[in-house]
């Protein structure tokens, strides 16, 4: 078993929501990657998705698109990700880390030798955004064997039977895309949100964080409402790509803390 669930479990005995940032490892350069996880603990973080750079992410938008380019234009490798994975995890043996990227950097790594190295670098969970669940079920249990977890994306428009099948080969948590659209799009339809996460919770028996269009206090406090856990990249990635590199890390500790304090306050209210 990964960290994942164990999070997740203790979450719900405390009547808490998990809060997962993003960001790209290698943004603004692979130096900073460490500190700036380090940071997104320190605000709050229970889990951390960390991006791995690609040159053509097709569901991120503008903001993580230009954090890839940063951190690839620095020489930032899938290899050299699962280098900070395990130096994070020389001084945090508690957090998961869970990477986000594409199948291409994975093929050309070798998917054997990835989930192998995943594993010994310490590694919770994976989600691959164009490995749908019809074409991964082999490296879906490779992973499970190696006590990672697969996680999968749904959307507004995925059908019944898609649940079914993230619900068979997944685990750790699904995550739910807000919105028809890419990273950092606005238009998040609380509503619908709402009206939706009920079904697919009981279809996929187990937690279902939502991203996409979550930028600040007030929207992750409404999404907490109703998920089990809140999804932001853009705009910490934001916060970093507008701050002196020397402020970053506190710059995204603080922006952490106040996204923290009020999914806190929605969990306390009656």
């Amino acid at each position: 078993m990964s960290r994942i669930p164990v999070v997740f479990a203790a979450l719900k005995a405390q009547g808490r929501k998990a809060l997962i940032p993003f960001i790209t490892a290698g943004d603004p350069d692979p130096e900073l990657t460490l500190p700036l996880m380090r940071a997104l603990v320190a605000g709050g973080a229970d889990i951390i998705e960390l991006g791995v750079p690609f040159s053509d992410p097709m569901a991120d938008g503008p903001t993580v698109q230009r954090a890839s380019e940063r951190a690839l234009k620095h020489g930032m490798s899938l290899r050299r990700v699962l280098d900070v994975v395990r130096t994070f995890r020389r001084e945090d043996d508690a957090t998961p880390v869970v990477l986000m990227g594409y199948a291409n950097p994975i093929e050309a790594y070798g998917p054997t030798a990835f989930v192998k190295d995943a594993q010994s670098a310490g590694v919770d969970g994976v989600l691959v955004v164009d490995y749908p669940p019809e074409e991964c079920a082999d490296f879906a249990a490779a992973l499970r064997a190696h006590r990672i977890d697969p996680i999968f994306l749904l959307a507004p428009t995925s059908t019944e039977q898609r649940f079914g099948e993230v619900a068979a080969l997944g685990s750790g948590y699904i995550y739910y895309v807000s919105l028809n659209g890419v990273t950092g799009a606005g238009g998040l339809d609380f509503d619908d949100v709402a009206r939706r996460l009920p079904a697919i919770r009981a279809k996929v028996g187990m937690p279902v964080g939502v991203g996409f269009g979550i930028r600040d206090a007030a929207s992750a406090r409404r999404i907490a409402a109703v998920a089990d856990a809140v999804v932001i990249g853009s705009r910490i990635i934001e916060e970093i790509e507008n701050s002196p590199r020397d402020q970053a890390a506190g710059r995204v500790t603080d922006f952490m803390q106040g996204i923290r304090t009020a999914l806190d306050q929605q969990e306390a209210t009656p």
